[in-house]
């Protein structure tokens, strides 16, 4: 029986046992970005951390429904379309369309993606609510203001407890019951997008929209919201404050998941720091593949150090892992099935199932992926030690379910192992053997430019050949059409 997956939890200080609230559906909501530059590097780390952890629930058998909202309306967006003399719009799309782009190319899927400037009527009405019930107030100038004084646990996601702590949003100190209290709805100023309200012309807080899109489309209470660890507060504990004010609920979230930072000489990396690599040029420079490997080998909530050299080891990792899908793929191929295991098979169909044990146990232990590494690496070793060299239909087989269902967490060879059927792998297999064969006697006759012309064109056929000392590997890395 697998352990029971637990998790910590932002919210109650502790690690708790998963209980969704009506299983096996699991409701998740993911804060999103801000579109108003490119997708970065820190960025890429917190959505592939919690992309793990959705695949890993979906690997136990969960129904996870994942929505990520994409904020295009806000302060940021609105400079950015200024100082570019464009629309607020073409600046959202710009970026939307590379947030998107990026999330193809690391493969990862989310189920819903609302837009804020879609989601208006809906803000408008929440707004009006959380005011007849007594939770805000209208200004003056037309915004609208949740008044803090009137929540009495304020502060717990955050742990900040005094009310000097929670000071925010101070350039409208003038027009603030409160120096705590926050935006729910903004008046508009000139040159700035608007929607007609029952308060005048404006636009979305920030901290409302997600209190907003996360409940219409997963309901009142729902079983985790995610983000970074730099969202805590303000933004989280606002999103609390308020929609549980609305809907008359606690908690509104069940578990809090944060993210930790992707840091660059010790530093944070973000926009306002200067410091920041870009999505897509990570991407030219390191495979999706390498990017996901290497973010699965640090825990989630730890924060993650930008490292050329630890890229490149996971970009070299990456291809022992796709060798050893090749070489199970040739082999169940190749080799009989037997009707009883040596005493040398029977210890390693044991060590198969003691590294299987220890992957779910470090994923069921808050989503431990360093640790879940570990046991990938042992794989890995054990298909070159032991089953590579004394094959056995029932270790292969073996193996080759539990590369399969680890990579339904890694998401890294989902092409490997979803070849079409129509193509006949023992007879290509078959064919690079005499191939190599033949190289190999190129290379011993000191044939060296005819022996490396055959491996470049191998390559590009996509079959990849490493050459040791006294005999040839090769792998498929792409099949041409």
């Amino acid at each position: 029986m697998l352990t029971k997956i637990r998790l910590y939890n932002t919210l109650t200080k502790s690690i708790e046992e998963f209980s969704p609230l009506n299983p096996p559906i699991v409701k998740v909501y993911f804060c999103g970005p801000t579109v108003y530059d490119y997708t970065h590097l820190g960025h890429v780390r917190a959505y592939l951390a919690f992309d793990f952890i959705k695949r890993y629930l979906l690997l136990r058998g969960y129904d996870v429904i994942h929505v990520q909202n994409i904020t295009d309306i806000d302060d940021k967006i609105i400079k950015r379309a200024q100082d570019e003399g464009v629309s607020w719009k073409e600046i959202a799309d710009r970026y939307t369309a590379d947030y998107l782009e990026v999330l193809k190319k690391l493969n990862i899927k989310v189920d819903i993606h609302p837009r804020v400037s879609e989601h208006i009527k809906d803000i408008i009405e929440f707004v009006q609510m959380l005011i007849d019930k007594g939770y805000a107030y209208v200004a003056p100038s037309g915004s609208v203001y949740f008044d803090l004084s009137t929540v009495s646990d304020y502060g717990k996601l955050s742990g900040r407890k005094q009310r000097e702590e929670w000071r925010q949003e101070e350039e409208f100190l003038h027009e603030k019951k409160n120096p705590f209290d926050f935006a729910l709805w903004k008046a508009a100023k000139p040159g700035e997008p608007w929607w007609e309200s029952p308060w005048g012309k404006g636009r979305p807080g920030w901290h409302t929209e997600c209190a907003v899109m996360s409940s219409k489309y997963l309901g009142k209470q729902f079983d985790i919201h995610a983000g970074g660890q730099d969202l805590i507060f303000p933004h989280h504990e606002n999103e609390i404050a308020m929609a549980e004010a609305a809907y008359d609920v606690k908690p509104w979230v069940r578990y809090w998941i944060h993210i930790g930072y992707l840091t660059i000489h010790g530093e944070k990396m973000s926009k306002s720091l200067g410091n920041i690599i870009y999505a897509k040029e990570a991407l030219e420079k390191w495979s999706p593949e390498t990017l996901r490997l290497w973010v699965f080998s640090a825990h989630y909530k730890k924060q993650l150090e930008f490292n050329e050299d630890i890229l490149q080891q996971f970009k070299d990792f990456y291809q022992r892992l796709v060798y050893c899908v090749n070489i199970l793929q040739r082999l169940l191929n190749e080799v009989e099935p037997s009707y009883s295991l040596s005493d040398n098979e029977l210890r390693v169909f044991r060590e198969l199932e003691r590294i299987d044990i220890e992957f779910h146990k470090a994923m069921s232990n808050d989503f431990n992926t360093s640790e879940a590494l570990k046991a990938i690496r042992e794989l890995t070793s054990i298909i070159f030690r032991e089953i590579e060299t004394k094959p056995s239909y029932t270790l292969v087989l073996r193996a080759y379910h539990m590369l399969w269902s680890y990579n339904r967490v890694l998401g890294v060879l989902d092409r490997y192992f979803e070849r079409r059927p129509a193509i006949d792998l023992d007879y290509i297999n078959k064919l690079v053997e005499l191939i190599i064969r033949v190289r190999s006697e190129l290379r011993k006759r000191r044939e060296y430019d005819l022996a490396d012309k055959i491996r470049e064109e191998l390559l590009k056929l996509g079959i990849r050949v490493y050459d040791y000392k006294d005999s040839s590997k090769w792998v498929i890395e792409k099949l041409s059409s």
